[in-house]
């Protein structure tokens, strides 16, 4: 098989065969097919798009690219759950721990954001001393023995899935349903979790603007995951207002461990119970979302959730004390409450605006590698259809200094439109698709 000649067959607009989606990714991840030509394929591939038995040969070729994990002897019922990215999206920080004390094992294996896409380990790198790097050996263990890990890649999963990121983000080839569904499922598969949650963001903070384009790439995430053996379910969620009340790294910790006490934002509350809820069931804990719900308020309210978080934290290294006092958290030494220009019921309050203007203030990188400041970041004082009057609390900004306050006051009236007339809260849901 030559490499010239995969490429022009996508080209043209034909089906590749396993064989040659295996030997093109092999090639590839040893080095023998050179990065200008992964290039060129990765074009055909976002022009003419790949079947659903393409991606699936693509995913199992780069997840065979790597090591793969065996979590079976450890945890056999482990869950795994996965966002798209969104802004103020902490849902890990409560999900994991709850679905975990209902019993539950939940192997996590998160990453760092990107642009106005928060991370997750960014986050936790907001508490004292927490480490978000384990061995294996350490994963497996902590795994066991608690039931609960939230960490960064801990071995060479789907390496070639992460080579041809790095050339699919300067060659705008990043687009793809195909290349996004097998990146993203590659890495879950790897990770060897047996039940998977996906939960798909659509709207303007979101990667896929329209609930339609979410739901094709839900689709096809689930078609690997159905072919692969696992069982996942995908939901399509709102992401044209942040998440919740927090952007920003210490903020969204301190919104998760209000929401771990059986408090928080409702709209955060209720999205984590429905992300939990659908964990549980995948793992046979409860049989159906009612049931599931109903043991995930139980361990909210009872200080079950809180007592695991305490217990990840402790495991990891992090200073359990920041659980009970969040003052030990990171704290902008500059807070500015933004109030509201007009009376009104909020129209908009666009979740990209709010994202960029965090990434503004330090809290997210614009490029891999950048530092970020833990503390900064913005709390948004209400949600679409809610009625303000004028020199109400919008915003809630923090930042390292008073200019960076003021900027971001104007950055973020921009993202904010008023009605005269009562205005329809947005759902927090859209779809749910099975395997």
């Amino acid at each position: 098989m030559r490499a010239v000649d995969v490429i022009a067959r996508k080209r043209d607009g034909h089906e590749l065969s396993r064989e040659e989606i295996d030997g093109f990714v092999t090639g590839f991840a040893r080095g023998e097919i050179p990065d200008y030509q992964v290039s060129a394929w990765a074009m055909a591939v976002v022009l003419r798009g790949m079947s659903a038995r393409e991606t699936y040969d693509l995913t199992m070729a780069m997840v065979a690219s790597g090591e793969t994990l065996d979590l079976s002897q450890v945890a056999p019922r482990s869950v795994d759950k996965h966002s798209t990215g969104g802004v103020g999206d902490k849902t890990t920080l409560v999900v994991g721990p709850s679905v975990a004390a209902c019993g539950v094992p939940v192997a996590k294996m998160s990453g760092r954001g990107l642009g106005y896409s928060g991370g997750t380990l960014d986050k936790l790198d907001s508490i004292p001393g927490f480490r978000v790097e384990l061995t294996i050996d350490e994963f497996l263990r902590q795994l066991k023995e608690i039931g609960l890990v939230l960490c960064g890649q801990t071995v060479d999963l789907a390496p070639a899935d992460g080579k041809l990121y790095a050339l699919r983000d300067v060659t705008a080839t990043v687009p793809s349903m195909a290349l996004i569904a097998a990146s993203v499922m590659s890495k879950k598969i790897a990770s060897g979790a047996r039940g998977i949650v996906l939960d798909v963001k659509t709207g303007s903070g979101a990667f896929m603007p329209t609930v339609d384009e979410a739901a094709a790439l839900a689709r096809r995430m689930v078609d690997i995951g159905r072919r692969a053996g696992r069982r996942v379910v995908a939901l399509i969620s709102d992401m044209n207002q942040p998440l919740g009340s927090a952007v920003g790294n210490a903020l969204e910790v301190r919104e998760a461990l209000a929401t771990l006490q059986g408090g928080g934002p409702r709209d955060f509350r209720e999205h984590c119970l429905r992300v939990g809820a659908h964990m549980l069931i995948l793992a046979g804990k409860a049989r159906n979302l009612a049931a599931a719900r109903k043991s995930l308020v139980a361990v909210l309210s009872d200080g079950s959730a809180l007592a695991k978080f305490r217990e990840l934290v402790t495991a990891q290294g992090g200073d359990p004390r920041a659980i009970d006092d969040p003052n030990l958290l990171p704290a902008a030494p500059v807070v500015v409450e933004m109030t509201s220009p007009r009376g009104g019921h909020l129209r908009r309050l666009d979740a990209r605006t709010v994202g960029e203007v965090s990434v503004r203030l330090g809290a997210g990188r614009a490029r891999k590698g950048d530092p970020i400041d833990h503390a900064v970041g913005i709390v948004v004082r209400g949600k679409v259809g809610d009625r303000v009057k004028a020199g109400d609390p919008l915003f809630t900004i923090h930042a390292k200094d008073k200019p960076a306050a003021a900027a971001a006051e104007g950055e973020l009236l921009a993202g904010v439109e008023f009605s005269k007339r009562p205005v329809r809260p947005l759902p927090l849901f859209y779809r749910t698709l099975r395997s």
